[in-house]
């Protein structure tokens, strides 16, 4: 199968390009802006890598025309909620003005598997439901993948494509290329601080492996029935939801390293949500999909392995290549 992947070379992308790159032919469309290459030279040969920014619609339209995908799975976007904030015209313009060139592109015949999120929901203590639970941001970042989604609607019946959009929970593990809460939890700890800063404490996230994430894409991507001018909407996410006190109990214990936390005001966010968390039985009755990794998985992984974020390792003056001194993973 022919797969162009937008943002492949970030988070969610790298996992889900090495997982397809061996058995398919996978085209990654990426502007570089994590750095040059995230990929080892032997990856590199199983794949095609484009540098282009898909806010640049010839460009775009070359790779469609020269590859002719039978899937595009959309990833590429601004998601940093602080810097999406901040950088208002990058965050339009490429999470919805990127995302209409890609739709305008997308061939009859193709599947397109649009990355939404679940920051376009309204605020509830119940798990949030595709087709019950109300939509409304509170954020930048929420409006434009709400955008993006009615954009999907419209240019699927348009162009008579079939279309899957994936509204993806708070994803975890090693690889991140911004600086969310583990990867701030993990520098900090990996730096020897033993007393933790961090900013809101009491919000419940639902947070899902970046290994079950990438599968969850290539699921929706690659399995049920979605005929063409159809869209068909799910949740990625566990249904389990922890706090960020809940996540620091559990490093203690999986780890085996003390440490205090400190509450840093000049890190609270003005806007922040007490709870959000998915309903996933759409996605497993459509497509078979079901996490294997828990929170606990997760946290060993990034012991292990954290990959962290360039910019935490500038501001915390780490090697990347060394695993977290443990108990568990003791050298």
């Amino acid at each position: 199968m022919r797969i162009l992947i937008t943002g492949g070379r970030g988070y969610v992308g790298r996992t889900l390009t090495r997982l397809l790159m061996q058995d398919h032919s996978v085209c990654v469309v990426d502007n570089h802006r994590y750095g040059l290459s995230r990929f080892e030279a032997q990856e590199l040969k199983h794949f095609q890598l484009k540098n282009i920014d898909i806010r640049d619609l010839q460009k775009l339209e070359r790779v469609i025309q020269d590859f002719q995908p039978e899937v595009i799975i959309h990833l590429a976007a601004i998601h940093y909620i602080p810097e999406c904030e901040t950088q208002l015209n990058l965050t339009l313009s490429t999470n919805i003005e990127g995302t209409v060139n890609l739709l305008s592109l997308c061939p009859p015949d193709c599947r397109f598997v649009f990355a939404s999120s679940g920051a376009i929901y309204s605020p509830q203590d119940t798990p949030h439901n595709e087709a019950s639970s109300p939509t409304e941001p509170m954020d930048v970042y929420g409006f434009t993948k709400l955008q993006g989604e009615h954009y999907v609607k419209y240019f699927a019946k348009r162009r008579g494509f079939a279309a899957v959009i994936v509204r993806l929970f708070n994803v975890a593990g090693p690889g991140e290329t911004n600086p969310h809460l583990l990867p701030e939890i993990f520098a900090q700890l990996k730096s020897s601080q033993r007393t933790i800063k961090l900013g809101n404490l009491s919000p419940k996230r639902d947070y899902i492996d970046v290994r079950d994430a990438a599968r969850g894409f290539w699921a929706a991507a690659s399995r049920g029935n979605v005929p063409p001018k159809s869209v068909t909407t799910v949740n990625l996410g566990t249904m389990k939801q922890y706090s960020v006190v809940e996540l620091l109990d559990r490093i203690k214990v999986i780890s085996g390293i003390e440490f205090e936390i400190e509450q840093d005001v000049q890190r609270l966010r003005k806007v922040d949500r007490p709870y959000l968390f998915a309903d996933i039985s759409q996605i497993e009755a459509l497509f078979g999909w079901k996490p294997k990794f828990n929170i606990n998985d997760t946290i060993k992984a990034m012991i292990h392995e954290p990959d962290l974020p360039v910019h935490l390792v500038k501001k915390y003056s780490l090697l990347t290549v060394a695993p977290l001194k443990s108990e568990l993973y003791a050298s």
